[in-house]
């Protein structure tokens, strides 16, 4: 095998030229090769990437053993990167604003990457794109070797593809990028593989290895949705890999256990909820976070919660504005998850929103400091018009503003009726507002009217802004700020 792969190496490295480098069986690119090497290759996934980028390096060792599986198989299919840093006019070129960037060149013509980071899922992602939906399968042998080469891969038994069934099956595998199909025609074949004419089956080298399709309806959004939540491992590990099939995929309930390796939780509680997690699996996604991770700190902040409460569990509803919600304690056996599950579904738990506690001098200085606690009291006074700053602390952009924030605050200290405030927006939620990126600045009229404030954020902006009741708003733009306001990232909440 090692020396078929070196010819392999070998013949691309010659029908590309000899002056393109290749690291891992990797093309590395740069201005002078990057136009001849994808215009003399059909194939080519692209990554930009930047040597310092903690994602590009969690993404390097995959997008290796992805290039090797490929090469190994005497694909067309090429994988190559470009230091971004170094050919910044390659990245402009292609709009690169973030790291890594991946292209798929399909005969020169480029697309946006869309698939999952690790080894497999890249390769599934390639061939679909690049192949027939499903793999057309001859013979129970060529079945078998698809099973053991694959994590997940899924089975379409119609001797018939011209059935509704069989073109709704083949749609799901043109929409499915992540995962490999396979369709078997033959009657003789799908007996041998213990099948049915029109089954639709699963299989997994994890947990269940065969899972049937046993659905009432089969139409693609259906299937589409089964073939996710069943290629899925019943509790999912949060990592950069799996971040993007957990917040990008069909079911939009998270079960968030968070657990220390370090302190044995995993080895503890995985195996006893996972009967749990597999009840629930169509509804929601059970997530085991690993807390001694320092990428996940962001994580615990995001539910308010303090390292001392870990092992413990919360849930997140996406579709309701990544509303949270608390169990009434932090027990993690399986009938404590199932109950605060079930009670989930039955719509008896209450929203667990986010508070910090009420500084004694919240309002000793010219900008005030409001909490969930007493933002209510304070913002719809009807004697006041009160603007408030929603931030972050490790927000770069309310960092820049806080100095001109507390000059306005230092204007209007003697006017009666005007509050100046600001909050943790972190630290601290309402059930009437909902904040998704960094700063916000809301202007509470006295009739309890809410303007946003979409100006310059100047002194003199933002002053006009008040003294006219938010009716005049400067002119768009963000004076010497950056024109994007931050936003948390979903991979790291």
């Amino acid at each position: 095998m090692r020396v078929l792969l070196f010819v392999a190496i070998a013949l691309v490295g010659s029908a590309l030229g000899d002056d393109v480098p290749v690291e891992e069986n990797v093309l590395v690119l740069s201005k002078a090769n990057f136009d001849s090497v994808i215009s003399s290759t059909d194939y080519v996934l692209v990554e930009f990437y930047a040597p310092w980028c903690g994602h590009c390096k969690s993404l390097a060792p995959e997008y290796a053993k992805a290039a090797t599986k490929l090469a190994e198989e005497d694909s067309p299919i090429k994988l190559a990167k470009v230091d971004a840093t170094q050919e910044q006019e390659l990245a402009e070129n292609y709009g690169v604003r973030g790291y890594p960037t991946l292209k798929f060149f399909k005969n020169g013509s480029p697309i946006d990457y869309s698939g999952g980071r690790q080894a497999d899922d890249i390769v599934a992602w390639l061939k679909k794109k690049t192949g027939p939906p499903a793999v057309e399968v001859a013979s129970a042998e060529q079945a078998k070797e698809l099973i053991a080469a694959n994590p997940v891969i899924v089975f379409g038994f119609f001797s018939d593809q011209s059935t509704p069934k069989a073109k709704s099956f083949l749609g799901v595998a043109g929409l499915t990028d992540d995962q490999v199909f396979a369709i078997v025609s033959d009657e003789k074949v799908i007996k041998e593989l213990e099948a049915d004419d029109e089954d639709v089956v699963l299989f997994k080298n994890f947990e269940d290895p065969r899972v049937k399709y046993t659905g009432e309806t089969f139409d693609e959004d259906s299937v589409k949705k089964w073939v996710f939540v069943n290629s899925m491992p019943y509790i999912v590990e949060f990592s950069h890999e799996t971040a993007s099939k957990i917040f990008g995929g069909q079911i939009k309930y998270h079960l968030l256990l968070f657990l220390s390796k370090k302190n044995g939780d995993f080895e503890k509680y995985i195996e006893e909820l996972k009967p749990v997690a597999k009840t629930y699996q169509d509804k929601i996604m059970t997530v085991a976070i690993d807390t001694d991770e320092d990428d996940h700190q962001r994580i615990l902040e995001f539910f308010g919660m303090k390292k001392e409460e870990v092992p413990s569990a919360r849930l997140i509803a996406l579709e309701q504005d990544m509303a949270k919600y608390k169990p009434t304690s932090n027990e993690l056996s399986a009938n404590a998850i199932e109950e605060f599950v079930q009670s989930f579904f039955d719509g008896k738990l209450k929203q667990h929103l986010l508070s910090e506690e009420l500084p004694a001098d919240w309002a000793a200085q010219p900008v005030k400091t409001l909490v969930a606690t007493n933002f209510d009291d304070v913002v719809f006074d009807t004697t006041k018009k009160v603007l408030v700053e929603f931030y972050a602390p490790w927000c770069g952009h309310c960092k820049q503003l806080a100095p001109i924030y507390d000059k306005l605050g230092e204007h209007f200290e003697s006017d009666d009726d005007v509050i100046i405030a600001k909050m943790d927006a972190t630290a601290n939620e309402l059930e009437h507002t909902k904040i998704t990126s960094f700063p916000t600045i809301k202007l509470y009229t006295k009739d309890n009217q809410v303007r946003d404030y979409n100006g310059e954020r100047t002194l003199a902006g933002l002053t006009k802004f008040v003294e006219s009741d938010g009716e005049t708003d400067a002119a768009p733009g963000v004076s010497e700020f950056e024109e994007e306001e931050e936003q948390p990232a979903r991979d790291e909440l």
